[in-house]
């Protein structure tokens, strides 16, 4: 066994993480990590970290987190883009934070309580999905560096949630780390109504007639009904243009979408990728369909083109789009748009 940080929230997860790894006979540290300036996190963390009598410490790494990931957030939304600020942190924050302090501090491993299994696969360490398709997170970390997969640790992956709480006796705890942590309960548009200048536009058709009215395009995100001041029922957004500060409304089948332009893609075994591969992908996080089957078309420098078999609804640029060989995670990359 080994001495092992393992990144701690206080909550369920980290907490049954946590039992599993001393089980294990790991000699365990708990780290928290405060990135925003509530401290009903780092609270918890410490109250749970003394029941289970295993030493904690926690960073103060707001403003990195607010330069990182907020700011990339807000920036999205300005852009007319749908962020993904875990998939973002997991990659630029915690797991670099945990891997640094892992080395500067003469550790073995890193871990976490992320539902994912990491396993040595053709030369190189990768992700595949949790056996639990309900609490299955691998969509979030598809673009980790193979660096600190080698020295990661994810207990939780072979396991059920129902499992876990039944055994580890986690269930009493109330609350489950989940959802965006900086906007603390508020709604996303309130959040970008006090860091974003907004101004009402007009929404219009396909066809560019004017139809209605809108609050500020950086409010809205592909597929969102709420909010549009027309007269038409069901429609959505299907189009979003911040230089215009206008939107483009459609019916439900102008959301449908077969062939998907990726840009800033992270491939971890680029051999196992060819035109012509039968892929899966994933393009919305837990619990959401995996998105079905598809082919790369083309790949050209950091682009790739998909044509799935079945078309994605809704799929907004900016999001990750992850694929998959059965339940190993092969790459992914950056929603750019359609072709």
């Amino acid at each position: 066994m080994g001495k092992v940080i393992l990144g701690f929230s206080g909550g369920i997860d980290s907490t049954a993480a946590a039992i599993m790894l001393r089980e294990a006979g790991h000699e365990v540290l708990l780290l928290t990590l405060q990135t925003i300036d509530s401290t009903d996190m780092l609270d918890q963390a410490c109250r749970q970290a003394e029941k289970l009598g295993i030493p904690w410490e926690y960073y103060d790494i707001r403003e990195k987190f607010r330069r990182t990931i907020v700011d990339y957030f807000i920036d999205s939304y300005r852009r007319g883009e749908t962020p993904a600020p875990c998939t973002v942190c997991n990659t630029l924050i915690k797991w670099p934070v945990l891997y640094d302090t892992m080395l500067a501090r003469g550790y073995d491993h890193i871990a976490t309580g992320h539902y994912v299994r990491i396993e040595k696969n053709r030369g190189s360490y990768c992700i595949r999905r949790g056996i639990d398709p309900h609490k299955d997170q691998s969509y979030y970390l598809w673009d980790l560096p193979s660096r600190y997969l080698t020295k990661a640790l994810t207990p939780l992956g072979n396991h059920y949630k129902r499992d876990i709480v039944r055994q580890y006796g986690t269930g009493e705890l109330q609350r489950e780390s989940m959802g965006v942590c900086f906007l603390r309960g508020r709604s996303c548009q309130d959040f970008l109504r006090e860091h974003l200048a907004t101004t009402p536009g007009e929404v219009v058709d396909r066809t560019g007639r004017i139809i209605g009215r809108h609050d500020g395009c950086a409010l809205y995100t592909i597929g969102q009904k709420k909010g549009l001041y027309i007269d038409r029922v069901n429609w959505a957004v299907t189009a979003i243009d911040p230089p215009h500060n206008r939107l483009q409304a459609g019916e439900s089948d102008e959301l449908l979408h077969r062939h998907l332009i990726l840009h800033h893609c992270r491939i971890t075994d680029p051999s196992s990728l060819r035109t012509g591969t039968p892929l899966s992908v994933q393009i919305r996080g837990v619990g959401e369909n995996p998105g079905g089957y598809a082919q790369l078309i083309r790949q050209e420098a950091d682009r790739i083109h998909l044509q799935l078999d079945e078309p994605a609804r809704a799929a907004a640029p900016g999001q990750p789009v992850v694929l998959y060989e059965q339940d190993r995670v092969l790459g992914g990359g950056y929603l750019k748009g359609y072709f």
